[in-house]
């Protein structure tokens, strides 16, 4: 396996050394920061993955902020594009690019774009938001690494509404079929999409026995408690020959009590005193 050419900084290694509790809060409270900023959306979304991201970002994915394009580093696709303010909040926090950069996210001329841009922004694979894209991709990228005879792991992050789109169970049956096993796929299972409850708009049930029908290894997890994430993400893959499917049963809005499980919080920013109180609560400084 080709050896990154760097050591990771200093402040990188910390981070991965941190407790991933921690580290989520922090990507929560960049995340409203970011939003509130921008008055843009989906800080629902952002914090129901937050958990899933910090462990990730910290203890399983094999990447180096100094060589983004290191060929054997394992490869993320944010499919769930438009609640890119944590993923650029974590790719900040381990130096992939200056934090400052969080500072005009969604504004004209930044660099940090309303969904996951991967052009001239370190560490993001590929550019998504249009839902149903991701998997197809990760897909190809798992194939490549085969091929090539690379042992790098691809894993794609779903929003449940996302599995709406027949793109994502096309992609579903192309994976084992060619026997996958480095592609991992979580879906963010908080139960609220853009419009209302998934139950009201399009149920999924039964969630897990329709990707273990289409040949998937299943794993059904708590987003939000990170020693399940970490265990669950250190045995990888789970069966050989067979793509592994985590099911992460999350809260939309988790961490603030006013946006828990609240609809409202899929597209609205909060104002001052909303962010204010959203602060405290996920346990700013003062």
């Amino acid at each position: 396996m080709t050896e990154p050419k760097k050591k990771q900084s200093v402040s990188s290694s910390a981070l991965t050394a941190c407790d991933a509790s921690l580290v989520a809060r922090d990507i929560r409270l960049q995340s409203a920061r970011m939003i509130h900023r921008a008055k843009s959306s989906h800080i629902g979304s952002a914090f129901s993955m937050a958990d899933l991201l910090a462990v990730l970002y910290t203890k399983t994915l094999r990447i180096d902020p100094n060589w983004p394009d290191w060929p054997e580093r394992d490869r993320f696709v944010l499919s769930k594009g438009h609640a890119c303010a944590p993923l650029y909040a974590i790719l900040a926090m381990r130096g992939f690019f200056p934090k400052d950069w969080l500072d005009d996210f969604y504004q004209d001329g930044a660099h940090l774009a309303g969904h996951a841009t991967h052009v001239g922004v370190p560490g993001v694979e590929v550019s998504t938001g249009s839902l149903g894209h991701g998997l197809p991709i990760a897909c190809g990228m798992a194939l490549v690494g085969k091929r090539d005879g690379r042992d790098y792991r691809v894993f794609t992050l779903l929003s449940d509404g996302e599995c709406d789109e027949g793109s994502v169970w096309e992609a579903a049956l192309f994976a084992p079929h060619h026997r996958l096993d480095n592609l991992i796929v979580i879906v963010d299972y908080n139960k609220i999409q853009s419009l209302g409850t998934v139950k009201e708009v399009l149920d999924l049930e039964p969630l897990a026995a329709k990707w273990r029908a289409f040949g998937w290894e299943v794993r059904e997890i708590d987003g939000h408690d990170v020693q399940e994430i970490e265990q669950i993400l250190a045995v990888l893959p789970i069966k050989t020959g067979k793509p592994t499917c985590i099911i992460s049963h999350t809260i939309k809005g988790k961490g603030v009590s006013f946006m828990e499980n609240n609809l409202l919080w899929h597209y609205r920013s909060p104002d001052r005193d909303e962010m204010t109180r959203a602060l405290v609560e996920l346990g700013e400084e003062q």
